[in-house]
């Protein structure tokens, strides 16, 4: 096989694979934080910070409880799969992780907030 093709091969694999990390993640809902601001007033949703404890006390929304992300495997029975959990970091990447962990972890009703506490 040339070298030509293996290197459009690997460029597309390089491809999918960020993709498939950064993309949407299916069953996952995605607001702003224009739309987040209505849904503050909810008492029937789970709102999780999962940025570090350092970030979350320098700035942080009143409703949103602080859970990193490297604990939120160990603390997911504390959150019921009944109620909608809107997550939220800094920027949305850390998020995204957080909900894929959350989907794995049977939970359906799973809110992302795009662009986190910078678009906040």
């Amino acid at each position: 096989m040339p070298d030509w093709v293996i290197s459009i091969i690997l460029g597309l694999i390089i491809v999918w694979l960020i993709f498939k990390r950064t993309g949407p993640i299916k069953g996952v809902r995605n607001i702003t934080t224009e739309e987040l601001r209505r849904e503050l007033k909810n008492k029937g949703k789970q709102f999780i910070d999962v940025r570090t404890p350092a970030e979350y006390k320098g700035n942080h929304i009143r409703e949103f409880r602080n859970v990193p992300l490297n604990q939120l495997p160990q603390k997911l029975d504390q959150f019921s799969k009944d109620k909608e959990i809107v997550v939220i970091c800094q920027s949305g990447m850390r998020s995204a992780r957080a909900s894929k962990i959350l989907k794995r972890n049977g939970f359906e009703k799973i809110t992302n907030v795009k662009g986190g506490m910078n678009a906040w």
